[in-house]
């Protein structure tokens, strides 16, 4: 474990012979909350899937956690793409008790408490034993949260995780956010609204990128008072259990 959360140093990658991400550096420190903002097509999704190691970059350096990213560090890593990646015949309590088992969650006495927990603290204890195909956008998008942060990973990847969802909703998922990172959760959040940008940013630095993955602009979050959230412990409705 070091200081820095991310360290990515003249990355470069191609999609053929079109350049999506052009020698971007950037480092992040552990324990914070960091955003992507940038208009679509500017490379958010393909950065986030470097560093978590599902692509390979062609040129640069990436170090999660002080170590480059792979499949065998993904208990460490959470990861919410921005379309979930759900089993639609599974229900919401087995989609999620999988990906704890992926997460390596094998000890039945800890998955099974954990499992529960996270579907309570998302809001969908009522609808645990729904094929997830027979959900809302919504309520998919909290079941893709919870596979991505029932393993406790001390590093989190969302991208754009609040598109489609209504206001109240939104407000939730980024109080819950906040939480995590006041508990020493690294979170690295892409989208590209200004309202997110706003929403999050007494609590969030951000970095801009610009079309072909340049870096624009960067900065840390400015020192004012946070608002207040939610913690961990708290529903995604914003209903104690």
């Amino acid at each position: 474990m070091t200081d820095s959360a991310i360290l990515v140093k003249d990355l470069v990658f191609n999609y053929g012979r079109l350049r999506v991400i052009d020698n971007l550096s950037l480092e992040i420190p552990s324990g914070t909350s960091f955003g992507l903002l940038g208009p679509n097509g500017s490379g958010k999704t393909t950065l986030i899937r470097l560093m978590v190691g599902l692509l390979r970059p062609a040129a640069g350096l990436i170090r999660c956690l002080g170590k480059p990213p792979s499949p065998a560090r993904a208990r460490y890593t959470g990861y919410m793409p921005q379309l979930p990646a759900l089993y639609a015949e599974l229900t919401v309590q087995q989609n999620i008790d999988f990906f704890a088992r992926i997460y390596g969650l094998r000890d039945k006495d800890v998955r099974v408490p954990r499992v529960e927990e996270v579907v309570r603290l998302t809001d969908l204890w009522d609808k645990r034993k729904t094929q997830v195909m027979k959900l809302s956008g919504g309520m998919k998008q909290r079941v893709s949260l919870g596979c991505a942060i029932v393993h406790r990973p001390p590093l989190l990847f969302l991208d754009e995780p609040t598109v489609g969802l209504d206001p109240e909703l939104r407000a939730n998922f980024w109080d819950y956010f906040a939480g995590l990172t006041a508990g020493g959760t690294t979170i690295i959040i892409s989208s590209h609204t200004m309202d997110d940008a706003a929403r999050t940013w007494s609590s969030c630095g951000w970095g801009g990128l610009s079309p072909r993955g340049r870096r624009r602009s960067c900065a840390p979050p400015p020192a004012t008072k946070r608002p207040p959230w939610r913690t961990p412990s708290s529903t995604l409705s914003g209903r104690r259990r």
